[in-house]
């Protein structure tokens, strides 16, 4: 699997967060894992193997415990604009993007940029991905 189709699992599962209480999530990635395995017809159509998973789970597990610092950094560069207004799917883009370039020194934040475009592309629209890299960019030259 490739590292974009794993970050595309990420996504997903990091998605839940804002819909699903911490009590629910456990079972809503399980559910997620057995119906990425069974459906050929999702939009990645390859399904996780056990070291994928651990991996997809062990950064899942550090974005959250991450989160308040995450979402602080988003604030700092998105000016004008409350994280709460901003759209779910365009915020989790964003937390796994900042997750790569604080947490991740395998990821340049040049890849975290311009795969976070591409997922916003993918499943959002063009103006989102315009937004999301704007504040990402805004990082690029503070850095």
């Amino acid at each position: 699997m490739t590292r974009r189709m794993l970050r595309e699992h990420l996504f997903k599962m990091l998605f839940r967060i804002e819909f699903h209480d911490d009590a629910e999530l456990k079972e809503q990635y399980e559910l997620y894992f057995q119906n990425s395995s069974a459906n050929t017809e999702m939009i990645t159509e390859v399904a996780a193997n056990e070291e994928e998973r651990k991996e997809i789970e062990d950064k899942l597990a550090l974005i959250k415990l991450n989160l308040n610092e995450i979402d602080k950094k988003i604030s700092d560069y998105a000016k004008d604009w409350d994280i709460d207004r901003i759209a779910k799917v365009e915020l989790t883009i964003l937390r796994i993007a900042v997750f790569e370039a604080l947490f991740d020194d395998n990821v340049p934040l040049s890849v975290a940029i311009n795969e976070a475009v591409v997922l916003a592309k993918k499943y959002s629209t063009p103006e989102s991905a315009t937004f999301i890299n704007g504040i990402l960019g805004k990082m690029t030259r503070d850095e």
